[in-house]
């Protein structure tokens, strides 16, 4: 385990527009309000289509991380996540999770890391900017090289 205290900068609403990629809107707006790293406590959402890791297949090693994808559509969306920085090439390193219910199937849940999703309509996020300590994501290369969330420097 580890924790850190964090020093918060500005508190954003955003919103997102109809036929945005979510995760180009989301950097556009770290651009925008020179925004390198902070926290989305929650957001609502409409995604007409979504990518999120998931499988119907057999996994090998359950314990590993998952590579596969599910592709969903027309659906409803409660988020959270992260977002670091990468100086290396100076852009974010989100890690968001989302719940999301289909809507012409019953409102049925798939809950996952979302890879990639169109906004539909709307998209509504707080965002809270982390001042200190630095927040990356370098890779574990002893885990799988998952990139894991760290404070200060790397």
């Amino acid at each position: 385990m580890r924790s850190v205290q964090m020093a918060l900068g500005r508190t954003f609403g955003v919103t997102f527009d109809h036929g945005e990629d979510f995760f180009a809107a989301l950097a556009e707006f770290c651009t925008a309000n020179d925004v390198r790293q902070g926290i989305i406590p929650s957001f609502i959402a409409g995604f007409a289509e979504a990518t999120i890791v998931g499988t119907c297949s057999k996994m090998e090693n359950p314990q590993a991380p998952l590579w596969d994808s599910v592709y969903l559509t027309n659906a409803e969306v409660l988020g959270a996540g992260t977002v670091a920085f990468n100086p290396d090439d100076d852009t974010i390193s989100p890690h968001i999770h989302v719940a999301i219910g289909l809507k012409e199937r019953s409102a049925v849940g798939h809950t996952s890391h979302l890879l990639e999703a169109k906004v539909l309509f709307l998209t509504e996020m707080t965002f809270v900017e982390v001042l200190s300590p630095d927040m990356r994501r370098p890779r574990n290369p002893d885990l799988y090289d998952v990139p894991l969330l760290t404070f200060g420097a790397s």
